[in-house]
C-alpha cells in the first residue's frame, strides 16, 4: 500500500497526533472490532454490527491511504480512529468532516473534540477553508457536544433520514466559519 501525490501532514494537539495512515494500522483497526454502540451512532442496525475482517481492514486502509485529506488519529501514541474532509472544494473554499473514534476506552474523555480542533486549525489555516460542514444522526448527542465545543452550530434538521434500529431518525446538520472558529481560539 503506498500513498500516491499528496500526503496529509502530521498535525499535532495537547493529547492527540494526527498523521497519515500506514500498513500497520489494518491490523490494529482488526484487533480493535467493531462495536455495537460505536457503529449506531453512524447509523447502523444493531443487528447488522459484523466483525471487521483482515480483507475489509485492508479495504478500508486504502481507502484512506487514496483519500488526500484523511488522517489517523492517535491519543498519547494509541490508534483511536479517523478524521477527513471530505467533498473539499477549494474554489467555494468548503468542506464536509467526518470523525470515528473506533476505541470504545477512549470515548468521551474530550479526545475527539481535540482531534477535530486541531483538524479545523489546519483547515482553516493552511488550507484556507471558509467552512465546514457536518452531519449529524440526532440521537448521537456526544458527537454533536464536541461539534458544539468546537464552534459549530446547527443549521438545520432533516426530518427521518436514517431508519435505525425500526425507529426513524432526523440527521442535524451543523456548520463552522472560519471568522466564528477565530473567535473561539485563545490567541497564543
Amino acid at each position: 500500500m503506498k500513498r500516491e501525490g499528496y500526503l496529509a501532514p502530521i498535525l499535532e494537539g495537547r493529547n492527540i497526533r494526527l498523521r497519515p495512515p500506514c500498513a500497520d494500522d489494518a491490523d490494529v483497526r482488526v484487533a480493535l472490532g467493531n462495536h455495537a454502540e460505536i457503529a449506531g451512532m453512524y447509523g447502523v442496525n444493531s443487528g447488522d454490527v459484523k466483525p471487521i475482517t483482515q480483507e475489509g481492514a485492508t479495504a478500508w486502509l486504502q481507502w484512506l491511504i487514496d483519500h488526500p485529506h484523511a488522517w489517523i488519529i492517535e491519543i498519547n501514541g494509541i490508534f483511536a480512529g479517523e478524521i477527513r474532509l471530505d467533498n473539499v472544494n477549494r474554489q467555494d473554499r468548503r468542506a464536509t468532516m467526518a470523525i470515528g473514534i473506533n476505541n470504545p476506552a477512549l470515548l468521551g474523555k474530550g479526545f475527539g473534540t481535540e482531534a477535530i480542533t486541531v483538524l479545523l486549525r489546519h483547515a482553516f489555516g493552511e488550507m484556507g477553508l471558509h467552512r465546514i460542514g457536518i452531519r449529524v444522526l440526532a440521537y448521537n448527542k456526544r458527537a454533536i457536544r464536541a461539534y458544539e465545543k468546537c464552534g459549530f452550530i446547527v443549521e438545520g434538521r432533516e426530518r427521518e433520514t436514517a431508519y435505525v434500529n425500526g425507529s426513524w431518525h432526523d440527521d442535524i446538520m451543523m456548520g463552522l466559519l472560519d471568522r466564528d472558529f477565530s473567535s473561539l481560539r485563545p490567541r497564543d
